[in-house]
């Protein structure tokens, strides 16, 4: 791993900055002060993660961010930015992930130690350097994340808290509570206040409507049908959840919500239909996959989301993240899922029971 931080010291301290090198065996750190000389550095070779100061003295870092893009998109970028604040909009679209001052270290190591699995799950050179050349690249779901970090820090975080943060943003909150009451949620039952929502459906639950009201709001490419993505993907989260033991249970929901988020950028293949001659777009399993571990999603879920088409390339052997992913979004596409698979990981029996599950879920969605 080549890792440039580009900032003065009151951003990246020289112990910092020594830290970051002696945690890897192999990462390469080096520190640019100012924009003029990391521009240079960037020129001279290629650089795996590049980190960029809120502020720099002879260039707005949004101007380094987009140079960078353009050089050398296969290249992570992580903007740091001033602590409590929200990311400045000019950078929300040019760097894949955000960390704010002052940077503490155990945020810092495992923000580049996960970049360096990324890389290490999805070894295709090709693919980063497609997904870095999007010029509108969705930018992390900015409330899920601060919902997550909220419950990561208060065990006993309230219905009444986690209801007030949502409401912080109107738009996401109305349509959130749409959702609430959507067939698949509402037991008929009309929701009418977040703080109703989190009584009812549970905080994880909430947390992965936040999560769904962020993502299908992104712009959709050419040709898919977000509403359909939204409606099938909903229904693989709830029936992920319910193949997998609590402790696992909200990770295969959350990767099964994500599952085909793919379909949602551009210049990728959608991998459920037939490959043409000649078609060498990466497909949208690992497209998608990529970019949740640009956001910082963590990895059982990447690698879910990055093999939920062809289970048996997970390094996962047995049924779990990767396997319910699979056979929940095959099942709420009314498709076929790998019986070779499930037999192998000793869950076929269950498929009967499975399958009967999606058809009472979907029952109501359709009627509703």
């Amino acid at each position: 791993m080549r890792i440039l931080f580009v900032g003065d010291e009151a951003v990246f301290p020289v112990d910092l900055v020594e830290l970051v090198s002696a945690m890897g065996i192999d990462w390469e750190v080096e520190r640019c002060a100012d924009a003029d000389a990391a521009m240079n550095r960037i020129a001279s070779a290629a650089l795996d993660v590049v980190l960029v100061a809120p502020t720099l003295s002879d260039l707005p870092p949004a101007m380094l961010l987009g140079q960078l893009r353009a050089l050398r998109p296969e290249t992570s970028r992580i903007a740091v930015v001033d602590g409590g604040q929200t990311p400045p909009a000019r950078i929300i679209g040019l760097a894949h992930r955000f960390l704010p001052t002052p940077l503490a270290p155990e945020l810092l190591l495992e923000a580049i130690g996960s970049l360096e699995e990324l890389r290490e799950l999805l070894d295709n050179p090709e693919l980063r350097r497609r997904i870095g050349r999007v010029e509108q690249l969705p930018s992390p779901p900015q409330l899920y994340l601060r919902l997550m970090s909220a419950l990561e820090n208060d065990d006993n975080a309230s219905a009444t808290q986690i209801a007030t943060l949502v409401a912080g943003d109107p738009a996401i909150a109305a349509k959130v509570l749409q959702l609430c009451n959507s067939a698949y949620f509402s037991n008929g039952r009309t929701i009418t206040d977040l703080r109703s929502a989190v009584t009812r459906l549970g905080i994880a639950t909430l947390r992965d409507l936040v999560l769904a009201s962020e993502v299908f709001s992104l712009p959709a490419a050419a040709g898919v049908d977000r509403a359909a993505l939204q409606q099938r993907s909903l229904l693989a989260a709830r029936l992920a959840k319910r193949m997998l033991p609590e402790s696992s249970a909200d990770l295969g929901a959350t990767a099964a919500l994500l599952a085909d988020i793919g379909l949602l950028l551009p210049g990728v293949r959608d991998e459920r239909q037939p490959l043409a001659e000649g078609d060498d777009r990466p497909g949208h399993a690992e497209a998608g996959a990529y970019l949740l571990g640009l956001w910082g999603l963590p990895m059982p879920i990447i690698e879910a989301v990055a093999f939920h088409r062809v289970p048996s390339r997970s390094s996962t052997r047995s049924f779990w993240v990767t396997g319910a992913v699979h056979t929940a979004m095959a099942l709420a596409a009314g498709e076929e899922p790998d019986e070779a698979y499930l037999t192998r990981t000793g869950v076929i029996g269950r498929l009967p029971e499975w399958r009967e599950l999606a058809e009472s879920l979907t029952a109501p969605a359709m009627a509703g």
